[in-house]
């Protein structure tokens, strides 16, 4: 068994009805008329780096690790913000592209610990992840200059650990807005904003802790960070999953489907996952932090029967159990009526 890894286009995935074809590194590929470059490139199996997009938000362009060479056009511009047209010729791969992304890249690191090998995002890091990808081996910036990340810089802040579910460590934040936009977007709550100008902003709920914001708890923030910074509670202390599962919520009749990930039988987190027909991607703090009850020591697991209120609870097969429940259902309605059964489901 091994984690179930959904793949994330970069930007989100358009309905219609045209399509184009353009050319991407040297293949043709159809999409639906509004794709962006990104998830164009993404259709063919073609990762484009990016820290900003994630297809459960709208195109942003702000990290500048997409850069494309688009024939024709002068610069170089961002694949997640550029629509893919008819007779485009896109190139996501050059000497050109490969310097300018190690640079963008040796600046986010310049201002970011690099206590990887302890970091409880460790192996499932997009910031790690694209350090790799663009080839940073050493970061000439930041040595010598205030940053946000040593306990005695200016700039530093406290780790908020007010939630009871998750923790924002400011020190690690690259600003991407990720988790600001999917407040906005995915939950529509307006929690978070960048408070601060320049190299002094930071994400922040609204001034105040998370625990005494307008947060509601959802979990879009930690699902859409790329880093450590907003961080799973359970995560944190017991380490990173190793396996997962996709299961439906069990808290009420919705539907919501997530992906329990899992350290052999130990539940460490649940994920919406974005297959879900009825939650797509999303989901309440219940489903999403509150499932502790999975493995709760008063759970019932089994099918239980008894024959009158007075006698104790038997395990029976489920085959029994149903047999039971819809003879019971003709009984009732034989000695009293088809009216007198009803039903409340959840």
């Amino acid at each position: 068994m091994s984690l179930i890894k959904e793949l994330d286009y970069g930007t989100p995935i358009r309905l219609s009805e045209d399509e184009v074809t353009l050319t991407i590194d040297g293949v043709g590929v159809s999409v639906p008329a509004g794709t962006s470059v990104m998830a164009a490139a993404m259709s063919m199996g073609t990762k484009i780096p990016k820290l900003c997009a994630t297809d459960m938000l709208e195109p942003f362009g702000s990290c500048r690790m997409c850069l494309v060479e688009i024939e024709g056009r002068r610069g170089t511009p961002a694949s997640c913000t550029t629509p893919a047209e008819n007779g485009m010729i896109v190139r996501t791969q050059s000497d050109k592209l490969a310097r300018l992304r190690k640079g963008v890249m040796e600046l986010y690191i310049s201002d970011h610990p690099l206590d990887c090998l302890t970091c409880s995002a460790n192996g499932d890091c997009e910031l790690q992840d694209m350090a790799g990808v663009v080839g940073l081996r050493d970061v000439r910036y930041g040595k010598e200059v205030a940053n946000h990340f040593e306990t005695d810089s200016p700039l530093a802040l406290p780790v908020d650990t007010s939630n009871p579910y998750f923790q924002y460590d400011p020190a690690k934040c690259i600003v991407c807005n990720r988790c600001v936009r999917a407040c906005e977007e995915v939950q529509g709550t307006f929690a978070l904003t960048i408070e601060g100008r320049g190299f002094d902003s930071r994400v922040s709920a609204a001034g105040v802790s998370f625990l005494d914001s307008d947060c509601v708890s959802c979990g879009a923030c930690v699902q859409a960070c790329p880093t450590a910074t907003l961080m799973e509670k359970t995560v944190v202390e017991h380490g990173q999953p190793e396996h997962s599962t996709v299961t439906t919520c069990a808290y009420c009749g919705v539907g919501c489907s997530f992906k329990a990930e899992m350290q052999g039988d130990k539940v460490v987190r649940m994920v919406p996952y974005k297959g879900g027909q009825a939650n797509e991607g999303h989901s309440c703090v219940k489903g999403r932090f509150a499932w502790g009850y999975a493995t709760h020591k008063d759970r019932i697991t089994k099918p239980m029967i008894r024959e009158t209120i007075t006698d104790p609870w038997r395990e029976v097969s489920w085959e029994e159990a149903i047999n039971r429940a819809a003879s019971e259902f003709k009984r009732i309605q034989n000695d009293y009526g088809r009216e007198a059964v009803g039903a409340i489901t959840s």
